[in-house]
């Protein structure tokens, strides 16, 4: 299961909520381990299609390295392993490249003013400076790969 949506719009949330139903084995993965840094968007992306998500589609285990959001690098690696479900969420995630190796595909919109409050109520000062350099990256996914279009699921989170 692929979950997307902008900063703020509920999409580990909706994950924790499905993981904790979920009738067996589930991993979650959240892309904000794996962006490196806070232009890192679309490097996150591919990183996660290339060692998790393709990998876990041919029966694999994967593996993804955590980015260390303090000291600004690559920390330790998680496996991901080849049985089970997995969810994985995160902005960005949902395009034609990611999308034809999930089971399921979840869009989560929610209005810009909800999405901000949740996420500065979450994070903070460490990230609030970064809030509209953020969303300039999310703009520019929304508009390239349109992936409330890719969602089989569209969730609105008020």
């Amino acid at each position: 299961m692929l979950i997307d949506g902008r900063s703020g719009a509920g999409k580990s949330t909706l994950a924790r909520l499905v993981a904790q139903r979920w009738p067996g084995e589930v991993q979650t993965l959240a892309l904000d381990r794996v962006y490196p840094g806070w232009d890192g968007m679309d490097a996150g992306v591919e990183l996660v299609r290339a060692q998790v998500l393709v990998p876990y589609a041919r029966g694999r285990g994967g593996r993804w390295q955590r980015w260390d959001w303090d000291a600004q690098r690559a920390a330790e690696t998680h496996e991901v392993s080849p049985t089970g479900a997995l969810i994985v969420e995160g902005a960005g995630l949902l395009t034609p490249a990611t999308a034809q190796y999930a089971d399921l595909t979840v869009w989560v919109g929610s209005p810009e003013p909800s999405r901000r409050r949740r996420a500065l109520d979450r994070d903070g000062d460490a990230y609030r400076p970064h809030w509209e350099r953020w969303a300039r990256q999310e703009e520019h996914h929304l508009v390239r790969d349109a992936p409330d279009r890719l969602a089989q699921i569209v969730v609105t989170v008020p």
